[in-house]
């Protein structure tokens, strides 16, 4: 009899473990189903200035008809249901976030909304003159010219590589002449000349 009550009560003890831990796991799945998705969403860079042809991904929370991936079109604007229009070039992600938040209050209680640049297309940069490849090419973080000249394909025979600079835009719409010399910088002399690229910068190789 005896062990017979001890057997019950080890039951019954397991049994409320397994209801435990049954509750614990509703509970943890109720609060993913609660969370806002815009905690989830991995952060963006808010260092980053949304540019033409750049491609957005925007969540709106509990609204997957508003929800949607979209380029930003040649005006810097962006086209979204219940917002309607609204400038994004220009803007960083988390103003554009404020801004579309600002539009869909009217309609939305309370909406968050998270905004991704998913593809960064506005971020060009040029390289002309005697190289293999020409041309305009996507700006990657942290490119710098040496970078820019191995992915044109190296230079061509008759390419002056001393002579090598780069054309910078400055806020007041003038232009700079950054000077690169490649022989130089590749044997570890005036490595402050292989800058890091902006967008727009071009660089030409007489």
């Amino acid at each position: 009899m005896r062990w017979a009550q001890l057997g019950l009560a080890a039951t019954i003890c397991l049994l409320g473990v397994q209801m435990l831990a049954a509750q614990a796991v509703q509970s943890a799945d109720a609060g993913k189903d609660n969370a806002s998705p815009a905690t989830a969403v991995q952060a963006h860079d808010d260092s980053y200035v949304i540019g033409v042809d750049d491609v957005l991904s925007i969540s709106v929370w509990k609204e997957p008809d508003i929800s949607r991936t979209l380029p930003v079109r040649s005006d810097g604007k962006i086209s979204l249901p219940l917002a309607g229009e609204v400038q994004a070039a220009g803007q960083t992600p988390h103003q554009l976030e404020l801004a579309l938040v600002g539009k869909l209050r009217n309609y939305i209680a309370e909406p968050e909304v998270a905004v991704i640049v998913s593809e960064m297309k506005s971020q060009k940069f040029n390289i002309l003159g005697e190289v293999n490849k020409p041309g305009t090419y996507p700006l990657t973080n942290g490119a710098t010219v040496l970078d820019a000249i191995a992915l044109a394909g190296g230079f061509r025979d008759f390419a002056k590589q001393k002579s090598v600079y780069v054309l910078r835009r400055d806020a007041s719409g003038g232009e700079s002449r950054i000077p690169f010399n490649y022989k130089d910088v590749i044997q570890g002399k005036h490595a402050d000349q292989n800058v890091k690229l902006l967008s727009h910068d071009t660089i030409v190789v007489p």
